[in-house]
């Protein structure tokens, strides 16, 4: 469908005429979405079990729901294998199962909500976090957060499926669940409500974000009974911002948006690359797994979801050449793999790069502008951030989500100045975002803003 997008025409539809900002229909989609929201919840740690599952079986030979890293095997040559292997499984799951496994799960489900009614097939809540199993879990360079923000969309737009819902109000079931997903796996429901608003809702009105906010605090609560309060990252309280130094990470914020445009580019002249080619489909995953192999065999960190990788450069445990050949590494495994249309997710190896940029930014600045100040740490985080703003556009939910994940009061400053530098370059310099540009391929416009709720 062509033209625009059915969202937009239902907002200007809002009733104005009722005497309050709710309504008791809202009281139905509020109760719909805790139970979205648990159920959120509950299907992130449960992927997250899986993916240790299938880790522990592929590169160990044992049947353990332990976290485990895919760096830690002793394979030799026969990792080149393993991904290969987990590519053909979820070539095969695409065939035989559904195509819409495939992708990155953010652009999809924002492709849902603005030309498909927020209708996921069912079958897609089950097969798409156990493609993704299959495929972190043999290696992907993935986090699971793609994943299961596609998982827990598929699951309120199942639950939104009740007669007494229209597709308005399914819109935000699908929402509340993409929100619940990324909080169960990062305990971070306040930029997971963000995330829910700039990229699959495009308002801000109560009766969209309350049931969002709702979902995302049932997985919150959920997620801290059971792994408790602590950020997601660890790092050691970092020392207040020296003044001098905001204009620096405002400059690390326009230089990582440029990079945010690479790395975009990149990934789609990939996937460009696998269109034109006379290879079927289903066998791409398994081309893009011989790469992520051999990347693996020569940086062994590159493969599977890397949170651990996050945390050691934001603390500055990887400085100098050995960083700048790993996040090499591992943007090289993780572009082709992608482009491959493999089932696998884009925040975490974004997070991972964008670190590892900031880190060698803030090496620089430390070597030949000392009287700056810049804090080696923070402009890790600053660049973890910057790129996923110059690659999303989610400026509120890249500043905010930079924050949940460690506690670091004194990052606002310049987590702001890094995100509003890398928005400007990139939206200055790319039309489209990595998360966008396949759907305005397909000649379906996209809106970047919204404003007032008019009548028709």
């Amino acid at each position: 469908m062509h033209g625009t997008p059915y969202i937009l025409d239902s907002m200007k539809k809002f009733d104005l005429q009722r005497k309050g900002p709710l309504h008791h229909s809202l009281v139905l989609v509020l109760l719909t979405s805790l139970l979205v929201g648990l159920a959120g919840g509950v299907v992130g740690q449960v992927l997250v079990k899986i993916i240790n599952l299938f880790t522990n079986i592929f590169f160990y030979q044992t049947f353990s729901f332990v976290a485990s890293s895919p760096a830690d095997n002793h394979l030799g040559w026969w990792v080149v294998a393993v991904p290969v292997v987990g590519g053909v499984i979820v070539g095969l799951m695409a065939k035989f199962g559904h195509e819409a496994i495939r992708g990155h799960g953010i652009p999809e489900a924002m492709e849902t909500v603005l030309y498909k009614e927020s209708l996921i097939p069912r079958r897609l809540t089950l097969l798409k976090p156990i493609s993704a199993a299959f495929s972190i879990g043999s290696g992907g360079p993935f986090g699971a957060e793609g994943p299961i923000i596609a998982t827990g969309s598929a699951i309120g737009s199942w639950m939104g499926r009740i007669r007494y819902f229209n597709k308005y109000d399914r819109k935000i079931l699908l929402a509340a669940g993409a929100a619940a997903g990324m909080t169960s796996i990062f305990g971070s429901p306040v930029s997971a409500i963000l995330l829910a608003i700039e990229l699959l809702l495009f308002e801000y009105r109560p009766k969209s974000f309350l049931p969002v906010a709702l979902a995302s605090l049932t997985a919150y609560g959920y997620r801290s009974m059971t792994f408790g309060l602590a950020p997601a990252f660890h790092m050691g309280t970092l020392s207040e911002v020296a003044t001098q130094s905001l204009p620096l990470y405002l400059i690390e914020g326009i230089l990582l948006g440029f990079a945010a445009i690479f790395i975009t580019k990149i990934i789609y002249w990939v996937e460009d690359l696998f269109d034109e080619s006379h290879i079927h489909w289903m066998w791409w995953p398994a081309i893009g797994g011989l790469v992520v192999g051999v990347v693996g065999y020569f940086s062994p960190k590159t493969m599977g979801v890397g949170y651990v990788n996050i945390e050691e450069i934001i603390n500055g445990q990887w400085v100098g050449a050995s960083l700048f050949f790993f996040i090499f590494m591992k943007w090289l495994s993780w572009s082709i793999s992608l482009g491959s249309g493999t089932s696998g997710g884009t925040l975490a190896p974004l997070f991972t790069l964008g670190g590892g940029l900031g880190s060698l930014f803030g090496s620089a600045m430390q070597k030949y502008l000392p009287s700056m100040q810049v804090d080696l740490k923070m402009a890790a985080l600053v660049g973890m951030a910057a790129v996923f703003t110059g690659s999303t556009r989610a400026f509120f939910t890249s500043m905010v989500f930079a924050f949940e994940v460690t506690h670091q009061m004194s990052s606002w400053g310049p987590l702001l100045a890094g995100c509003l530098g890398a928005f400007l370059t990139s939206g200055l310099f790319m039309e489209n975002t990595i998360m966008t540009e396949k759907i305005a391929r397909r000649g379906k416009p996209i809106p970047f803003e919204y404003g007032p709720i008019t009548e028709q």
